[in-house]
């Protein structure tokens, strides 16, 4: 497996082919921040609800969150449209929530993920 350094706040941190990281300790807002960056993607407020929700969920159950557990939440926290699998999908083009939303919140990939 290929490996890609970056260096943010004067600290080299490694990740994966994929862009998860090797560490999941190295992880921290100006990771998130610089791996968006790489991604052409501008985190939002909203972003960073939904990374926040992904790395407490995470850290509270062991595991990463399921879409249809993300969909829940965000539908009873931003209404039925903004919370909706579509919705969350526009946010995070690149694999949706559940493949970018967990490589920018520091999470492994989820099962079934190559």
């Amino acid at each position: 497996m290929t490996r890609r350094e970056f260096l943010v706040a004067g600290r080299m941190v490694t990740t994966d082919s994929e862009g998860y990281l090797r560490n999941l300790d190295d992880w921290s807002e100006a990771v998130a921040r610089a791996q968006a960056e790489a991604e052409a993607l501008e985190l939002t407020p909203a972003h960073w609800e939904v990374i926040r929700y992904l790395r407490d969920y995470f850290h509270a159950h062991g595991v990463q969150a399921q879409v249809r557990v993300m969909i829940r939440h965000f539908q009873r926290v931003w209404g039925t449209r903004h919370g909706s699998n579509h919705a969350l999908h526009e946010l995070f083009p690149n694999g949706g929530p559940q493949k970018q939303g967990n490589r920018l919140a520091g999470l492994l990939p989820t099962k079934g993920e190559h």
